[in-house]
């Protein structure tokens, strides 16, 4: 093999130099003209009001928990299968994280296991889209509403995702993404939170910035915030990474395929994304017996792969209720990602594969 494979590749172009060159002849650095026509640009494709950037999505996060009131003492409900920033939101703000085992062979919360955990102190529901896949919102919504509860989606890898009722994190009070290195299109990073709700966008905007909506003439200080603004030069790159959408969209639907037929019969089990109904996998997730040997095997074989971050209840200093996640510790013990990306190129899917196939002979010779 000529070169190595890496789990993830995307890219940055000319298009994006030139947009920040402009942004900075123009003097459009700090949050400003640019982050606002990005905006914009983010409901339209969304078909959402209100759209307020933020320098990650772990503080779009933040951002949302704040304006939904969240206080010290409050519980949060999320799914024991994310990523952590969703969970650290929550603990930093001094609520307690509550997780949720995910559904049978899809890493998504199980909603009929959330009513159980809801008590006079829970504040929030928190679904997350891992990988695109889309929680039951119709059923989390009736829930909320019947115990008057918030959600907030974690739309961080589910941008431009869909299912039968609309695109992923539109879906509830307020959606969060993420516009990271590792996502369909990125800002370097860089975050946004959506609403509908035009009191919690004026919250969200305000606490972004210190608890004021216009930081050149704060009139007066009326909510808690702090700086979780994104920069005009971030909001440049997502312009132009935006125009590629579509073609991203498609080469990961592409490489999800490819993928499909290639391990049919193969040790690693393709953890199923709904292409059908709308949702797009931006990583190519599977299960493996013996997941540390393959990754080893496919390291000597020059094959970047990554394993599937720990379940939230084994960190430590989250002091859960239950310790019985059955569905989650799957893929916290098997789960495997295997190069992907909007710019992963063809042939190194089909290498990859093919590495696969044959080292798959040799471990049942």
């Amino acid at each position: 093999m000529s070169r190595r494979i890496s789990w993830w590749r995307t890219s940055f172009g000319e298009q994006e130099i030139e947009r920040i060159g402009q942004s900075i002849r123009q003097e459009c650095v700090s949050q400003g003209k640019v982050t606002a026509e990005l905006e914009r640009e983010l409901g339209e494709l969304l078909e959402v009001e209100h759209v307020i950037a933020a320098s990650s999505g772990s503080s779009a996060i933040v951002m949302s928990l704040m304006a939904a009131g969240v206080v010290p003492g409050d519980e949060v409900i999320l799914p024991n299968r994310t990523w952590i920033a969703t969970a650290h939101a929550v603990h930093l703000l001094g609520a307690k994280v509550i997780p949720v085992d995910v559904q049978p062979g899809r890493p998504i919360i199980d909603a009929d296991q959330i009513e159980k955990e809801i008590t006079a102190k829970t504040k929030v529901i928190m679904p997350v889209h891992m990988n695109g896949r889309s929680a039951d919102m119709v059923k989390i919504r009736k829930l909320a509403n019947r115990y008057e509860l918030v959600v907030i989606e974690d739309a961080a890898q589910g941008l431009a995702s869909r299912n039968s009722n609309g695109y992923l994190g539109t879906q509830s009070d307020i959606g969060c993404f993420s516009l990271s290195v590792a996502k369909v299109i990125s800002t370097g990073q860089g975050g946004f939170a959506v609403t509908s709700n035009g009191d919690l966008a004026g919250k969200l905007r305000m606490i972004r910035t210190h608890g004021v909506e216009n930081v050149k003439d704060p009139k007066e200080w009326t909510v808690p915030g702090f700086n979780f603004r994104i920069t005009d030069v971030h909001a440049s790159i997502g312009l132009e990474q935006l125009k590629r959408l579509p073609e991203r969209l498609d080469r990961l639907r592409e490489i999800y395929r490819m993928y499909e037929e290639g391990l049919a019969g193969s040790p690693f089990r393709l953890i199923p994304v709904d292409l059908a109904g709308g949702e797009v996998p931006i990583y190519v997730e599977c299960l493996v017996a013996r997941r540390q040997h393959w990754i080893e095997l496919l390291e000597s074989e020059e094959i970047e792969t990554r394993p599937f971050y720990p379940d939230i209840d084994k960190a430590p200093y989250f002091s859960t209720r239950c310790s019985n996640f059955p569905n989650s510790r799957e893929f916290g013990l098997e789960g495997i990602y295997l190069p992907g990306g909007p710019s992963q190129e063809r042939q190194d899917v089909r290498l990859t594969i093919s590495r696969i196939r044959k080292l798959s002979e040799s471990v049942r010779d």
